[in-house]
This record gives C-alpha cells, sequence and structure tokens, in this order.
C-alpha cells in the first residue's frame, strides 16, 4: 500500500473532523495513519502491525468517527485495551477529535472504577466504549453492554494483551459480537496465538505493517526529564540556563503549540522564533538563516516544518512534547550530531507518557538515560560562574582606565571602599537576571521526580488524596502475605493469566506480586501486606479462564477494614498492643470516566 498521503485533506474525513486536526495542529498523517483510516471507512478489516508511538489511535479513532450514527445511543463501536491507562487515553483521545461533533458520547470502563458509575453512564447511551477485557466480560455477563449495534472492534496492542494473559478472553468477547462487523487488530509483534484470533475473526483484512528505523546517531546523547505538563514551561526554563548549548531546536507536536512556547520563552528572556507550515516560505527561509548565521539561537519546530533542516551549529534538540511516533523522534534528534559532531537530545516526558518512551527506547534499541531537572542551586551556581568568567574575560581584553577612575572618584564622592563598590555594581549587574533562581516547579515537583524510573507519579492528584483501591500498590520489600485463588492447572490457568488479571484489576504493579504457584484445582499468589478490604472483595468477583477467583488468605484470616491513620496493631505477649510500623502505600488516584 502506498503511503504518499501528506495531507489529512486527502482523506476522506468530514469538516469538523478536519477543523479539529487543524486546531490541533496536526499537519500530516503518520505512515500507520496514511495505510489505515482509508481501509477502515471504506469498511475493511485491518491487521497492522506497528509499535507504540506510532499514531495509532488516530489511525482508527477517526474513522470510527466518520461512521457513527449520532441519533443511535447504542455502542457501535468498541476497543479492547490491555490496560487502564491506556482505555483512558484512548477514550480521551476520542473525545478530543470529536469536540466539533455535539451529542458524542465515549465511556472507559476498567476494573477499579465505581461499577454504578458505570451502569448510569451506559443507562445514559454511548456511541464508543473503551475498556479492559475483564470489565468488559462483567457487563456482557450482567447484560449491561449491548452490542447489538457494533460496526466496529477494534483490538489494540493486542501482544500486551497476550502477555498480560487477556488473549482468550479477548476471543470470547468477540465471540459475543455480531457476525457483520468491522475489526481492527494493532500489535507490535504477531505471535502465532494473535495470528489465530486474527485468522478467526476479521474477514480478508488489509494488512498494514509500519516498519520502526532502528538507527539513531551515534554522536548524539540522549536523556529524558519527567516533569509534569503544568510544569514544562519552568522546567525548560532550567535546562536552557545550565546547557552549554551553540543553538537549539525545540520540537512541539502542533503549530499552535510552536508559536505560542516561543512567544512564551521571548517573555521570559530568551530570543526565539517558531517554525511551523503555516509560514510563508521567506519567512521560513530567514529564520533559518538567522539560526544558521548565529542571530538566533533558538527556534521552536513541528516535525513537518524542520524536514530537511541542516544547520550545523544546532548542538542541543529539545523534544518539548514526546512524538507520538518513534520515526518522528528519530528524525528529530538527527538535526543534531551532524558531519561527526556531539549532539545531545533531551526529551520532556510526562509520567503518564512513560509507556511512549520505553516504545522509543525499544525501537531505537538504545536506552535513554533519565535527567535530573537542574535544581534552583545549581542554575544560580551556574550563573554566578558566567558572571565571574565575564568579569575575567573583561579584565583581560578591554582598557579600564576610564572605568577605574570612576570607581575611584566614587570613593572619594560617596566615602566608599572599591569592595562596596563593586558590590552595588554586581547588584545593578543583575537586577534584571537575578543570579539567585526562582520558577513555579514546587518543591513537591521536585521531590516527585527524585522518585527512581518505573515508579511514576500520577499527573492531577490533588496532595493528601488517595484511593483505597490503588493502597495495594506498594514498595517491592513490603511483607507479603500468601493468598488461595479458586483457579488452578484444570482450569488451564497459567501464571501470565493471574498475574493480568491481579494487576489490571487491582492496579497492583506485576512487580509487587510475589510467586504464583499453580495446583490442579486452586492456585495461591503472594501479594502485599496491608491490602484494603475493598480490593480484596473486588478481586473475588475476578474471572481468570471463566473462572472467579475467589480470593482469601491462605491461613484463612480476613482483612480488617482499618479506619484512615489508624496504624496497623499486632498484639505481642504480655497482652499489650504496639503500632507496627508500616511504610505508607502508595496509591493511584481513581481515574475519572471520560463522557460528554
Amino acid at each position: 500500500m502506498s503511503f504518499s498521503i501528506e495531507h489529512f485533506e486527502q482523506l476522506a474525513l468530514s469538516a469538523p473532523l478536519l477543523e479539529t486536526l487543524k486546531e490541533l495542529g496536526y499537519e500530516a498523517p503518520s505512515p500507520i495513519q496514511a495505510a489505515t483510516i482509508p481501509s477502515m471507512l471504506e469498511g475493511y478489516d485491518v491487521l497492522g502491525q506497528a509499535q507504540t508511538g506510532t499514531g495509532k489511535t488516530a489511525a482508527f479513532a477517526l474513522p470510527i468517527l466518520e461512521r457513527l450514527n449520532l441519533s443511535n445511543r447504542e455502542p457501535q463501536a468498541l476497543v479492547l485495551t490491555p490496560t487502564r491507562e491506556l482505555a483512558i487515553q484512548v477514550a480521551e483521545a476520542f473525545q478530543g477529535y470529536a469536540r466539533h461533533i455535539p451529542g458524542f458520547h465515549v465511556l472507559p470502563i476498567y476494573g477499579g472504577q465505581s461499577m454504578s458509575l458505570q451502569l448510569r453512564h451506559l443507562r445514559r447511551g454511548m456511541h464508543v466504549v473503551v475498556g479492559t477485557p475483564g470489565r468488559v466480560m462483567d457487563h456482557l455477563r450482567r447484560e449491561t453492554l449491548s452490542l447489538a449495534a457494533l460496526r466496529t472492534v477494534v483490538l489494540d496492542e493486542a501482544d500486551e494483551m497476550l502477555r498480560m494473559g487477556f488473549i482468550d478472553d479477548v476471543d470470547w468477547i468477540l465471540e459475543q459480537t455480531p457476525a457483520e462487523k468491522q475489526v481492527a487488530l494493532f500489535s507490535a509483534t504477531m505471535p502465532e496465538p494473535i495470528r489465530r484470533v486474527a485468522h478467526r475473526h476479521l474477514q480478508d483484512p488489509r494488512e498494514v505493517k509500519i516498519e520502526t528505523r532502528t538507527a539513531t546517531v551515534a554522536t548524539v546523547r540522549q536523556r529524558y526529564c519527567q516533569v509534569g505538563s503544568q510544569h514544562k514551561l519552568d522546567a525548560l526554563t532550567r535546562v536552557l540556563e545550565v546547557e552549554d548549548a551553540d543553538a537549539i531546536l525545540i520540537f512541539v507536536r502542533t503549530k499552535i503549540a510552536a508559536t505560542e512556547l516561543a512567544e512564551r520563552l521571548e517573555a521570559r528572556g530568551y530570543p526565539s522564533a517558531a517554525l511551523h507550515g503555516d509560514m510563508t516560505q521567506a519567512l521560513r527561509e530567514k529564520t533559518i538563516e538567522q539560526l544558521r548565521g548565529g542571530n538566533l539561537d533558538i527556534v521552536v519546530a513541528t516535525d513537518v516544518a524542520a524536514r530537511g533542516l541542516d544547520v550545523q551549529r544546532i548542538s542541543h534538540v529539545i523534544n518539548y512534547d514526546i512524538p507520538y511516533d518513534t520515526e518522528a523522534y528519530i528524525h528529530r534528534i538527527g538535526r543534531t550530531g551532524r558531519a561527526g559532531r556531539a549532539g545531545d537530545a533531551i526529551l520532556f516526558i510526562a509520567p503518564r507518557e512513560l509507556r511512549l518512551l520505553r516504545a522509543i527506547e525499544k525501537a531505537t534499541r538504545q536506552p535513554i538515560e533519565r535527567m535530573p531537572l537542574p535544581t534552583p542551586e545549581a542554575i544560580t551556581g551556574h550563573r554566578l560562574a558566567q558572571f565571574k568568567q565575564q568579569i575575567g574575560e573583561v579584565f583581560n581584553t578591554q582598557d579600564l582606565g576610564f572605568f577605574q577612575e570612576l570607581i575611584a572618584e566614587v570613593e572619594r564622592e560617596q566615602e566608599m571602599n572599591a569592595h562596596d563598590i563593586a558590590a552595588a555594581l554586581t547588584y545593578l549587574a543583575q537586577r534584571e537576571r537575578p543570579f539567585q533562581f526562582e520558577d513555579a516547579i514546587p518543591k513537591d515537583a521536585e521531590k516527585e521526580r527524585e522518585r527512581p524510573p518505573g515508579r511514576p507519579v500520577r499527573e492531577g492528584r490533588i496532595r493528601g488524596e488517595r484511593s483505597s483501591r490503588d493502597s495495594a500498590r506498594d514498595s517491592a520489600d513490603f511483607d507479603k502475605i500468601r493468598y488461595r485463588i479458586d483457579v488452578g492447572r484444570e482450569h488451564g490457568a497459567t501464571p501470565q493469566n493471574i498475574m493480568g488479571a491481579i494487576a489490571n484489576e487491582a492496579g497492583i504493579e506485576g512487580r509487587y506480586i510475589g510467586r504464583i504457584e499453580i495446583h490442579d484445582d486452586y492456585s495461591t499468589v503472594d501479594l502485599p501486606d496491608g491490602m484494603p478490604l475493598e480490593i480484596f472483595q473486588h478481586l473475588k468477583r475476578v474471572r481468570v479462564r471463566q473462572q472467579m477467583l475467589n480470593i482469601r488468605r491462605f491461613d484463612g484470616v480476613e482483612p480488617e477494614r482499618r479506619r484512615p491513620g489508624r496504624p496497623k496493631v499486632e498484639r505481642l505477649s504480655g497482652n499489650r498492643e504496639q503500632p507496627v510500623e508500616r511504610k505508607p502505600m502508595r496509591r493511584r488516584p481513581a481515574q475519572p470516566s471520560v463522557d460528554s
């Protein structure tokens, strides 16, 4: 299939969707979008092989939105995802693309969210449902989710669903869908179990395979800085302060963002210019010449505008917005490290985008090192060092006779010594740009960024807000409790099945799930001590291989509901009670549903 489509206007999309894409600043479809959107609009099934970060969501969301019957409030599209995080992201993407489609409704459904809330939204009517396999199965068994009007099913990241033990559940869900429907399956790899699912449920699919380049510039040092989106501008300011750069190319996703960021950097005292697709060729060439000639040091660009850009003095590429397409990342960082020179590539990433970072590392086969955000103290030290260096350079290169006479005159008239005069002049010199650096990133955020990789902090958390369902997420050195579950070898259960179900339904990361032993008619699993009663009760009803877990402690002790803030108590000898010191369990805030 040809990927010669260069503009979204070449696709058969309606005016509301094209208007949204223009507002979002999307300039050109990615290869998987250019290949998938026409096929899905024509009604074909699609078998897509592409890495995370290639723009898959828009590839299936846009044609689904194009073909909706908004007067029918029954679900017309079902998107299955391996994790609740991805379900929320996909639902948010649908909502964003449909901003000019009045009356559109999408709902993410996943374990850990209130079932009554989901039921209430489903009764109101939804056009698109995005969910994890376990919760979708729950609704189908309860007959609270009707698939009678379903026209499209999307399996997103099928290889992840296979790895987490959900592929049989996906197969069961597909069997409950109407015979006449469109199916789109996306997977980074195509192992045999996924091909079997595709063979059973896809009819004469169009196959799309996006090859990802794996070579990056060897002379480019790659680093990433984890920071929430609300603090990115301040983080960028810190990086610009301490990096010894010649010229800097900053990448953003959209034309609007390029203009806004350049203006905000200008306001902070960093001369900058935007480079995007709406600029005239003359203005584009002028900007590039200023950059090449040293009259401009910072350019904020979009991917399309930077195509073919070759400026030798670009020492740094900063990915202010992480690209959804791994190929775009490779093209971006290739703008530095030219002609054998060393270059630096810095990537800003929000905690919820860590999966995109891992996709880039996987595609490039190169690790990206974590970069601590420069502290205010480090920036103050850097500014002072620069000032001292400037003093030395001026002293060694300039004729200071006139100024020395002026200082002597001030000494006599003001009865001041030269040391005090120098201090006053230093104050005046730094008044516009104080040596002591301060910005708006709170100290709380500074602590969050020091968490080790792999333990992201969710954006949008209200200080002190905790969800009981997420309290089972814990550090790996917590005491473990052994639990028994009513699913075993005779039911076809595997450790992957069990780990996937617990991780997805209880929000417990796989690395906090301990030893799993499979027996004939039951299994045991070690989980962190201190599991709240709400999670315990929810896990009782979770199913693996169509079998309810009915989880319970192996020693027969039931967990207690403890009042918030009350320490856990163990009984010691002498009939005395002593509080047991435990580390507080990290919790994740409950995610809201996406519905308008």
